[in-house]
């Protein structure tokens, strides 16, 4: 019996979940954006304190993450589940180091007493970064489960939309970020 091609990969709950978060991030991105454009000079000389190297490397760690996770996927629908476990094992070090500096990165600027009501500018980098950071760790634990459950036999070649499902959300994690990054640390 040949199933039936889905319009959207994984459960389709989760593109609910999905769609409901692209439009809180799209309304956060919309406010920044009218307040930037009356504030320019001030977000521009404090979006010269961000280190953008660390920025653009934890782009690529998510890019890279997001990438395992396709493989994660291919793996399963062709029955590897080792090797379906093994890269989202993989995503989760990407996750997890792209969490070490981010944390870094909020410790400097505490450090050196900056947080959220320091100015408008550095409102909008801890409140969209923040809320990003939480959705990685949301994505993490998601990706755990799905790697437990992959190892206790619960995905194969003919069941694997959990796979899928966990892969959806840690695509639009990965999504939001590439969409953040350029916005708030390079985009003058």
């Amino acid at each position: 019996m040949k199933k039936e091609p889905r319009l959207l990969p994984g459960d389709f709950a989760i593109w609910i979940f999905i769609f409901a978060e692209l439009l809180v991030f799209a309304i956060f991105f919309i406010t920044y954006s009218v307040v930037r454009t009356q504030n320019v000079e001030l977000f521009n000389q404090f979006q010269l304190t961000l280190n953008r190297e660390t920025g653009a490397i934890n782009t690529v760690l998510l890019i890279t993450a997001s990438y395992f996770i396709v493989l994660a996927v291919h793996s399963i629908k062709k029955n590897h589940v080792k090797r379906c476990i093994h890269f989202i094992y993989a995503s989760l070090f990407c996750g997890g180091l792209f969490l070490a500096i981010k944390t870094y990165e909020f410790n400097e600027k505490f450090s050196h007493g900056i947080n959220m009501s320091t100015n408008d500018f550095y409102f909008f980098y801890f409140s969209l970064t923040i809320f990003h950071f939480l959705h990685v760790i949301l994505g993490m634990i998601i990706l755990l489960a799905v790697a437990i459950k992959a190892q206790r036999g619960n995905y194969s070649s003919r069941n694997y939309t959990g796979v899928e499902t966990g892969g959806a959300y840690w695509h639009m994690v990965d999504l939001v970020w590439i969409i953040l990054f350029p916005l708030i640390y390079i985009i003058r």
